[in-house]
């Protein structure tokens, strides 16, 4: 009779956020993702599921911590300009720092296009940063720190479309410089 492991969930769940994020979806094995979790496969698929639900597990997991690091971020901020300033800044430097990049990024373009739940999620994590930019960015209005030239909302769009694309300009030519010119520059232009 085959004996049941018992595990921490959350624990492994970060173990295969961590093989997610190296390798992505399609080249995480099975294998691999028992392994960083020390569970068998059979263990994975009596608590969790299979691997498509595990990875919805690992993104949910990963969104949480990112939205969690946001607010505490806002939270020690002077101001709502000093906030999306930080934000702009975190973002370029984990581009820089971090070899696997965003996983949600990464997840966008290898996943999503073709999966309508993982699309559905990152939607709702870019719609909860988007707010939260854009709610920024009217605060930042509100208390004369920034004019209001443009519509918050495209604002907080601008801002996220530049640093995934940044995302992309690091993966090709892996260049900090740029990256933290592209940072100021947006940052100068929004405070302009």
């Amino acid at each position: 009779m085959a004996r049941n492991v018992e595990f921490n969930e959350e624990e492994a769940i970060q173990k295969a956020t961590d093989v997610f994020w190296e390798k992505g979806y399609h080249g995480a094995s099975l294998r691999d993702l028992t392994d960083a979790m020390q569970i068998n496969s059979s263990s994975l698929y009596n608590t969790i599921g299979d691997k498509h639900q595990l990875f919805v597990k690992c993104l949910k997991y990963y969104i949480q911590n990112k939205r969690e690091f946001l607010q505490n971020q806002s939270a020690r901020a002077d101001s709502p300009l000093a906030a999306i300033v930080n934000f702009i800044e975190a973002a370029s430097e984990t581009i820089i720092k971090d070899a696997n990049g965003c996983l949600a990024v990464k997840t966008a373009f290898e996943v999503s296009p073709k999966d309508d739940s993982i699309q559905s999620i990152l939607k709702a994590d870019n719609d909860f940063t988007r707010n939260y930019l854009s709610s920024l960015v009217k605060q930042a209005i509100n208390e004369g720190e920034m004019v209001a030239t443009e519509d918050p909302d495209l604002l907080a769009d601008f801002i996220v479309a530049s640093y995934t694309g940044w995302y992309e300009l690091h993966v090709l030519y892996a260049n900090p410089k740029q990256i933290r010119n592209l940072a100021q520059l947006l940052i100068r232009q929004i405070s302009s």
